[in-house]
């Protein structure tokens, strides 16, 4: 299973996009130590939280929704993920492998 996650970082009023294999907690725990490198989008903020996830079958998916998300290049989509369940539904369907 792959997840496909949006974090939040409050201090810089700022989302980061991306995927990953493994436990959530754990990757955003990453981002946050800088674990990624100084010269990563993450590395200018130490207090990224989860905003939302999607759950995928596979990570072709979750990479596919995470490039989706990424070239609506709006913070309203990603709110709107939230305020809109089906949003992220019609993504999985349109992505299924």
């Amino acid at each position: 299973m792959a997840i496909c996650y949006i974090i939040r970082s409050k201090k810089l009023n700022k989302f980061y996009i991306g995927y990953t294999t493994g436990i959530i907690e754990k990757r955003i725990e990453k981002h946050n130590m800088s674990f990624y490198g100084v010269k990563k989008y993450t590395h200018s903020s130490d207090d990224w939280e989860l905003f939302h996830s999607i759950s995928c079958e596979s990570i072709l998916q979750a990479i596919r929704i995470e490039q989706h998300i990424k070239r609506m290049k709006s913070r309203r989509y990603i709110v709107n993920l939230i305020k809109y369940p089906k949003i992220s539904e019609k993504l999985l369907l349109k992505y299924k492998n």
